[in-house]
């Protein structure tokens, strides 16, 4: 069934099924290309008679996933400029429900809100309005461009929050109530806009899923992967001489700079470490300074927090490419060597938590801290936080994937349809039940059902119990260091 609501842009018609409503591709701001490609978003546009809310919009310019990693994740591609674009579920036109945005990931390169696993019906089902949102990516979102404003993928976040401030209550929100979500780059997103200025006031709570607040690079990294870029792209760093690009001509570009981080990584520095040269950086005006730092001393401190991550994370970028089987101890002495850690006193904590464990599965457990866990821990030893660590097993690759990178995400949607690309048949649908419920009550009430990680360090694992302090070990290592 169709059903219309009026915003200040015009009517809008979406859809109605089994109860739940749903408008999808509704543009939060102007296409950001023409005059507008590289510059804030825009207001967002107005029309005469009905928008058309039954399909997803276009998506943003991306590169999308090589074999085997879109099998496993996949993101459907819609062309069209109108790539600001959101999308409701929502139970009750009427209400004035708990709002729950969601905030996509993929390594801020990839990724949309199209993606079957994001359906928010089950949202929606049990009394939450959920929106999912795009940004720009790669280098339109987030190179350093002379004469452009820094972070446009973020400025873009921002400008969604402030759309869903304006109109969620004509979609039964109430704007009061909420909460963002994010996964990966997305829940990198998250802490980054809870150390924002910009975004103050735009939510109360928020949900990191593997991704915290140390991803953003220096303003110096930021301009010399603009250099590669311009250079890979043969124009000039400037709004002139990239826009002279078509969208797909530097998305190549941009995945030529990628590839040299990835294959020179000596060269790059903390890029490299990251792993991620299209990402936010420190410019001083919309990211002040380093998200962790900010929300140390206070920054967002007033923000309900949900935080975890999954017990192998980085085995998603290991074992599809076959790559496990492929690591030395000597490698894995290099990577603690880059990242500035003790590395008899690391390994040595590891060996003795993982007596029996290949040289592949060392690196797995520690580049999962390094990146993952230890930055989720530090935020919530700082604020009040609640913890979580997924660690059910994907069937994929005879089980070797793991409790990776990703897996999660189906069962916080209770959409395990959706992502049996990353989990395997028959993923165990009461583990949905029991993660989609803590996520529901927390963004009803800021309350998932444990207690707050404080003095006794209390961890939710799903599945499973509340453990204090698991990992003390592989935990305490890294103090001074991450």
């Amino acid at each position: 069934m169709d059903l219309t609501v009026e915003i200040a842009q015009g009517t809008v018609r979406g859809r109605e099924a089994d109860g739940i409503a749903s408008f999808k591709g509704v543009p939060y701001a102007q296409a950001p290309f023409g005059a507008n490609r590289f510059r804030e978003p825009t207001a967002p546009p107005s029309w005469e008679g009905e928008f058309d809310a039954g399909d997803f919009g276009p998506t943003p310019p991306a590169p999308g996933y090589l074999p085997p990693m879109n099998d496993i994740l996949p993101a459907p591609m819609i062309d069209g400029d109108d790539c600001l674009n959101l999308n409701i579920w929502t139970p009750d036109l009427t209400a004035s429900s708990p709002v729950l945005v969601w905030i996509h990931g993929g390594a801020f390169v990839n990724g949309n809100g199209a993606i079957p696993t994001y359906d928010g019906a089950a949202f929606a089902r049990d009394g939450i309005v959920l929106v999912s949102i795009n940004y720009r990516l790669g280098a339109e979102g987030f190179a350093h461009i002379e004469g452009a404003p820094d972070n446009r993928g973020l400025l873009d976040q921002v400008a969604a929050l402030k759309w869903v401030q304006a109109n969620i209550a004509v979609f039964g929100g109430d704007p009061t109530t909420v909460t963002i979500m994010g996964e990966s780059a997305g829940a990198m997103s998250v802490a980054t806009l809870m150390s924002m200025p910009r975004a103050d006031g735009l939510f109360t709570r928020a949900i990191l899923q593997s991704g915290a607040g140390h991803h953003v690079i220096s303003a110096e990294s930021a301009r010399k992967v603009a250099d590669a870029l311009a250079t890979f792209a043969g124009v000039p760093a400037t709004v002139d001489g990239l826009s002279a690009l078509s969208p797909a001509d530097l998305v190549a570009a941009q995945a030529k700079v990628s590839a040299s981080v990835a294959q020179e990584p000596m060269k790059w520095g903390e890029v490299a470490l990251n792993t991620m040269a299209f990402e936010p950086h420190i410019d001083g005006d919309v990211v002040p300074g380093r998200p962790i730092d900010r929300i140390l001393d206070g920054e967002g401190a007033v923000v309900d927090v949900l935080i975890g991550s999954n017990t192998d994370e980085i085995a998603l970028f290991l074992v599809p490419a076959g790559m496990t089987d492929y690591v030395t101890e000597d490698l894995v002495r290099m990577t603690l060597t880059g990242y500035g850690a003790d590395v008899e006193k690391v390994l040595g904590a590891y060996r003795e938590v993982m007596p029996d464990a290949s040289a592949g599965h060392l690196m797995i457990a520690i580049m999962t801290d390094w990146v993952f866990r230890i930055p989720a821990l530090r935020i919530a030893e700082n604020q009040a936080s609640y913890v979580y660590e997924f660690g059910w097993r994907s069937s994929l690759f005879d089980g070797k994937l793991g409790a990776a990178h990703a897996v999660e995400i189906g069962f916080a949607f209770d959409n395990l349809d959706g992502s049996a690309g990353i989990t395997g048949p028959h993923p165990p649908q009461e583990l949905a039940d029991d993660m989609h419920r803590a996520w529901v009550a927390f963004a009803r009430d800021g309350k998932p059902g444990w207690e707050l990680y404080g003095p006794e360090r209390s961890v939710k694992f799903f599945p499973g119990d509340v453990v204090d302090d698991p990992g003390a070990a592989t935990r305490e290592v890294w103090d001074g260091v991450r």
